[in-house]
């Protein structure tokens, strides 16, 4: 499907850029949290391979390509290599990581689901592979890390949801069978474009109606007392 879009070539230099940039984030985040350079590796691994591993397992696709393809494995302990010396430049341009992180995840999104597919899952099996494929490397990574994952935290700007658009868009293509090279760019521009502005603009998801915060709680107690 998206080699209707790519060559082979071309799809697998935008794979290892994807798990590049997916692994600096990683390895940025070892570094915060004062890790060693196996926990910085081991953190860039996750965070990159994470999400593809899963839904490889899943979905039948074994040996995954994590352990198929070297230079998958080898990818991101060159961005551990990167941060491990080069950390404070790093930390300067996360701006910019965070833009190639947003493109890494509308990618991923589409090539999780479209494989998930080609595998014989229903279309709505697929887009959530296509989730677990662009946002569990992330999960796996916070967890490690002793953090509640971000995708769960209702204080950092939407990122699962511009994934679940790109997926989205491409099951309702297949269900229509307009799945083509023009559609395939449109679902990852929409997710790439989607947590873009979702940084930009700190879009968040909105939580339970009527919650009161802990503050508020807080205050309304000394109030009474």
């Amino acid at each position: 499907m998206l080699q209707e879009l790519f060559s082979p070539s071309v799809q697998h230099a935008l794979d290892l850029a994807g798990i590049f940039v997916f692994a600096i984030s990683g390895a940025l985040l070892a570094v915060r949290k004062n890790f060693d350079v196996f926990g910085i590796a081991v953190l860039a691994e996750v965070t990159a391979l994470g999400g593809g591993l899963f839904r490889d397992l899943v979905i039948g696709a074994v040996p995954p390509a994590a352990f198929t393809d070297l230079g998958y494995f080898v990818m991101p302990l060159v961005a551990s290599v990167f941060v491990f010396f080069l950390h404070p430049q790093v930390e300067r341009i996360q701006g910019s990581v965070n833009v190639f992180d947003a493109a890494g995840l509308g990618l991923f999104c589409v090539t999780g689901t479209t494989k998930a597919y080609d595998y014989g899952l229903g279309l709505t099996a697929s887009a959530l592979m296509g989730l677990a494929t662009a946002v569990g490397g992330g999960v796996l990574r916070d967890v490690l890390a002793n953090e509640v994952p971000s995708l769960l935290r209702w204080d950092r700007d939407l990122y699962a949801v511009p994934a679940i658009v790109g997926s989205t868009i491409i099951v309702l293509c297949i269900r229509f069978d307009c799945l083509n090279g023009f559609t395939t760019a449109l679902a990852v521009i929409s997710g790439f474009g989607l947590r873009l502005a979702a940084m930009r603009f700190h879009w968040r998801a909105p939580r339970a109606w009527n919650r009161r915060s802990a503050a508020t709680e807080a205050e309304a107690e000394k109030a009474t007392a």
